[in-house]
């Protein structure tokens, strides 16, 4: 989720941010601000919400079919980008870490 203005721009990864690989995402409708601190089943049976991370961003650069932003988080330093290929209503995940992530 990234809060921008009074809601959250979010996307759903199908794992956890990972180095060496890019992931799959799925744009998901914007959410309200309530829901940044919110962890928990979604309705309808449709899993669960968990935190992975916390911390800030700065946009990088923004269109309509990307995103990339720099993460200061506990976990997650570094620039991390959200593309939609051109074919596809999918979206790609992907993340360059800083030197220093993980000390």
């Amino acid at each position: 989720m990234l809060e921008q203005g009074d809601s959250l721009r979010t996307w759903r990864l199908v794992r956890p941010p990972d180095t060496a690989i890019s992931i799959a995402a799925e744009a998901l409708p914007d959410h309200r601000l309530a829901y940044l601190d919110y962890e928990g089943p979604v309705s309808g049976g449709r899993g669960t919400v968990e935190c992975w991370d916390e911390g800030t961003y700065e946009t990088v650069e923004s269109t309509t079919d990307g995103v990339a932003v720099r993460f200061v988080g506990r976990k997650l330093i570094g620039v991390a980008s959200l593309e939609r290929p051109a074919s596809g209503t999918r979206w790609i995940f992907h993340r360059r870490p800083s030197s220093t992530e993980g000390s």
